[in-house]
């Protein structure tokens, strides 16, 4: 019995295999400059401190006071492209360490408010009621 059901599974296996397709992709490799990494870890760098800013308590109170949410404003930081994270960020540097905390907290919320805004307008996102959406 074992000999008449093994000569046609054997067919079976031997026909499945000859019908399967072994396709092997060739790995790639380059040289990686210094400059790529360190930017890739600058901007990523400059990303997570963005996020950590969002993440202050009197940060969330303006732009609640605004009308967005702390997780809005986090989903349009991963929208922008890596050159207006680096903008915002070094707005962010350029902001007085004490002394003027309001008015500093008060010109970084109105500087991620027209970055919310004019991703608003570019149609990436839908937060603002009050910007026109073409369809």
């Amino acid at each position: 019995m074992m000999r008449t059901l093994a000569r046609p599974i054997s067919f079976l296996l031997i026909l499945s295999f000859l019908f399967m397709t072994f396709s092997v992709t060739r790995a790639r490799a380059g040289m990686v400059g210094t400059e790529a990494l360190l930017n890739a870890a600058k901007e990523q760098t400059a990303r997570d401190r963005l996020y950590r800013f969002l993440d202050r308590q009197n940060v969330q109170q303006v732009l609640q006071a605004q009308g967005i949410s702390a997780q809005e404003a986090k989903a349009r930081i991963a929208c922008l492209s890596d050159s207006e994270v680096a903008r915002v960020s070094s707005v962010l540097d350029r902001l007085p360490a004490g002394g003027d905390a309001v008015g500093a907290l008060i010109g970084a919320a109105v500087l991620i408010f027209i970055v919310l805004l004019i991703t608003d307008l570019l149609g990436l996102t839908h937060v603002f009621p009050f910007v026109y959406h073409r369809r």
